[in-house]
């Protein structure tokens, strides 16, 4: 049902549902239009409804060939809306759950595409806060790049820092999406430029990997690994891009690199990427089984769990699960020095399975047993053949000491 926005638009259908609203095919002035309708008590709060105004003249002049423009921003009445261009494509999301994981070189160029239209935002004093593969789109009418890859385009920019009011977070929560938080969102430090450098590396890792370095089980846990666990090498991945992920992902922002020179260093990496395949990796297992299952057989593949948002795409699968933001407490210092250092959820080679994992406990029970079996036959043979020495040097024909040389009792 077709619902009116404000004067100049027309809601006229729905193309998914998140958490912050719900996101219609629209139609305005100039032609179809991506409509983010915000939900009502957001609507009702006269402080977000504050500073959506402030930030509407930053939103409006974002302008550049890799990032959704913001058309306009709507306060009328219960409706606070943000109108935006309608990209022909699908969300990067999508495609992750179709392909599971990209070649290097289709990943790199849709990476470089995103740092780019970073740089213009940082450049405009915009932090996204928010970068996760659902808030990247593809067009699908656009020319393909390096490996295939159609354009890709940041959207969502704003919804993040406009639902991050003080009053409603009071420096104890954390907005975002645990998977590709950085390490100072978690401490509860001011979000600046560089953490979203750090979310783009998540993302280009999950391109290439097929999974998040940090990611799996309870948000909590994530949030720990963000902050006391480094990140290891994907088997396969060329050292020169393995560097640059490293550098993007330092715990410390003032390492990392900044969007131009992370989008430039992406663009040099191309050529030598062309033609090579996806990597052959395994997902860290996210789970350990409990102390007590001792399982003999392979463990069934476990149902990746996804997260994020809907995508402002037409033909997008709707999906009311999908969380634009997750809100989160903030752990206290004593709660992220608790936690192990190292690297627990190291990825490795397909087929190859994880030190401590069920599969492994498993091959370890099975090689226990077959030793100690082993070693049973051997000392029983042993004792046997003592014994049998003994008898020959007694005349009588009886045992020396029946302790000494009688065979030992299996366990």
């Amino acid at each position: 049902m077709a619902r009116k926005i404000g004067s100049r638009y027309t809601a006229n259908q729905i193309l998914g549902r998140g958490s912050a609203g719900t996101v219609w095919l629209g139609e305005g002035p100039e032609g179809p239009v991506a409509i983010k309708l915000l939900r009502e008590d957001l609507a009702s709060d006269e402080e977000l409804v504050g500073r959506f105004v402030q930030e509407r003249a930053a939103l409006l002049k974002l302008d550049h060939p890799n990032v959704v423009s913001v058309r306009d921003l709507v306060v009328d009445g219960n409706d606070l809306a943000l109108v935006m261009d309608l990209v022909r494509g699908t969300d990067l999301r999508t495609r992750l759950d179709r392909e599971r994981r990209l070649a290097p070189e289709a990943a790199v160029a849709i990476a470089a595409d995103i740092a780019d239209g970073l740089a213009a935002a940082h450049a405009s004093g915009v932090v996204h806060r928010d970068v996760k593969p659902e808030n990247v789109l593809l067009d699908m009418q656009g020319p393909l790049g390096p490996g295939g890859a159609h354009p890709a385009l940041l959207t969502d920019f704003g919804v993040a820092k406009l639902i991050d009011t003080p009053r409603r977070t009071r420096a104890t929560k954390i907005i975002g999406t645990p998977d590709y938080l950085a390490p100072e969102i978690v401490e509860g430090l001011p979000p600046t430029a560089a953490v979203d450098i750090y979310a783009l590396a998540t993302v280009l890792y999950e391109l290439l990997a097929g999974f998040t370095p940090f990611g799996g089980g309870h948000p909590g846990a994530v949030l720990r690994r963000h902050v006391t666990e480094t990140v290891v090498p994907l088997p396969g991945i060329p050292e020169e891009l393995w560097q640059l992920l490293v550098q993007c992902l330092a715990k410390a922002p003032a390492s990392r690199l900044r969007a131009s020179e992370l989008a430039s260093r992406l663009r040099e990496q191309l050529p030598s990427l062309a033609g090579l395949p996806p990597l052959d990796v395994d997902e860290p297992d996210t789970e350990p089984a409990e102390p007590h299952e001792e399982p003999t057989a392979e463990p069934a593949p476990r149902e990746r769990v996804r997260r994020g948002a809907v995508p402002l795409v037409r033909g997008a699968k709707p999906d009311s699960n999908r969380d634009t933001h997750t809100s989160m407490r903030v752990p206290a210092p004593d709660e992220l020095a608790g936690g192990a250092r190292g690297t627990a959820r190291a990825p490795r080679a397909a087929g190859t399975p994880r030190p401590g994992s069920a599969r492994n406990r498993a091959s370890a029970r099975r090689r226990r047993i077959t030793l100690g079996a082993a070693a049973v036959v051997l000392v029983a043979a042993a004792g046997v053949g003592t014994w049998m020495a003994g008898a020959g040097d007694d005349p009588a024909g009886s045992p020396k000491n029946d302790t000494e040389n009688s065979a030992p009792e299996a366990p």
